[in-house]
């Protein structure tokens, strides 16, 4: 299937590893111009180093800053003043007991999973609009809607994403720009692995144990019962930032591994 995503320009925020590269990597194998972003210059060099690996002919830019403060927002956008499609996937997580949370940093996590998507979109939503063309992706999770205990904080973030993705997709009313949000489930990126890889040495097991119980005890609802690849997630994102998905807005659309039960 062609995606018809040649010749598109897309900004990926947190793409050098994860559902990010993923992402990155799926739409640059589309034909779009990628902009890939991270921290450091050393960790955006290494992942365009590998898509072009993957996909020689691949078109790439490189955007290394931290995205969660507004002065490197402002930066990104005046290099790169016109995006096709945006996806706000920049995010951390990190288990706390909710007592245990302090102010600064319940900002710095807002800043980083929210405020990020807010001015990004804010500067591309109008031209978007202006242009009558543009996709604006949030990567949500299920815990938007199941709030983790372990992290009440990052839960929340989530949970403000999809009404944000709401609000402004009210806004392209009877244009050709979509607003959407994904609702990832479980799944296996770096961070899960180093995780999955800890609990199983401690304990003595095999990391295929550590997944069995995960799924019977942390997220039982899970009718996949394993975790997701990174691929599987960016799949769907990389549909949705084309064209073929014109009809689909200001939806929050689930690859979560049936782990929500909610039928709406």
């Amino acid at each position: 299937m062609d995606l018809q995503l040649k010749n598109k320009i897309a900004l990926v925020t947190g793409s050098t590893a994860g559902i990010g590269f993923a992402i990155g990597a799926g739409l640059a194998g589309e034909g779009a111009t990628v902009i890939i972003n991270g921290r450091t210059d050393q960790r955006v060099g290494e992942a365009i180093a590998t898509i072009r690996q993957r996909h020689p002919q691949a078109k790439l830019e490189a955007c290394a800053g931290d995205l969660s403060t507004a002065d490197v927002v402002q930066r990104v956008v005046r290099r790169f003043a016109h995006v096709d499609i945006l996806i706000n996937n920049l995010g951390v997580y990190e288990p706390k007991p909710f007592e245990a949370i302090s102010d600064q940093e319940w900002r710095e996590i807002i800043e980083t999973n929210f405020m990020s998507g807010v001015r990004l979109s804010r500067h591309y939503l109008p031209e978007m609009k202006a242009v009558n063309w543009g996709r604006i992706i949030f990567i949500s999770s299920e815990s938007a809607i199941n709030i983790p205990v372990e992290m009440i904080h990052y839960g929340v973030t989530k949970t403000m994403q999809l009404a944000l993705a709401r609000g402004l997709a009210e806004t392209t009313a009877g244009t050709a720009v979509t607003v959407n949000s994904i609702l990832a489930g479980p799944t296996r990126s770096d961070g899960v692995e180093k995780f999955v890889d800890q609990i199983a040495h401690s304990q003595g097991i095999e990391r295929s144990s550590v997944e069995k119980e995960f799924f019977a005890t942390v997220r039982p609802s899970s009718l996949l019962k394993r975790f997701a690849s990174i691929e599987e997630v960016a799949s769907l994102v990389i549909f949705m930032a084309s064209p073929l998905s014109a009809a689909t807005n200001g939806a929050a659309l689930r690859v979560d591994g049936g782990v929500i039960r909610s039928i709406i």
